[in-house]
């Protein structure tokens, strides 16, 4: 059985070298080593990177339960308790859902176990749209905006 549900390509979260391992029913582990140039002036993994990491792993999430929908991030309530530094895992898992919300907590560890963030987020449910790339690749095979 795959681990993987309706994960799509996002570059950004590319870009931080951010792996997604599991999304299913609900729930995402993700990972993710820190590079020099993510690290704060404290030379810590930076609170930004922190939160993008729990907004993929609530979003990745939320989006194992619905293949054909995406999902927007409506609210991310973050809070810190411990510098992160070294590898990160995330996990996320959905506590609610509703027929256009999900409601989803998570929490960033570092590899001792030790939580160093945890979020709780609202996301709503969208069709997927193309955009970008997509857009203009639909453009030039219709010859006509979209």
């Amino acid at each position: 059985m795959t681990q993987l549900v309706n994960v799509p390509h996002v570059a950004f979260v590319e870009l931080l070298g951010i792996q997604v391992e599991r999304s299913l029913e609900g729930h995402s582990h993700i990972s993710y080593t820190p590079q020099p140039d993510h690290l704060n002036s404290f030379n810590v993994v930076h609170g930004g990177v922190c939160m993008t990491l729990l907004d993929v792993a609530l979003a990745t999430a939320a989006r194992s339960l619905e293949e054909k929908m995406g999902v927007v991030t409506v609210e991310l309530k973050t809070s810190f308790m411990h510098p992160a530094m070294g590898a990160l895992r995330t996990e996320g898992r959905v506590i609610h859902r509703t027929p256009t919300l999900a409601f989803v907590e998570g929490t960033v560890f570092n590899s001792a176990g030790t939580p160093c963030a945890h979020a709780t987020g609202t996301f709503k449910y969208v069709r997927k749209l193309a955009v970008g790339r997509k857009v203009k690749e639909l453009q030039s095979r219709e010859g006509s905006a979209i």
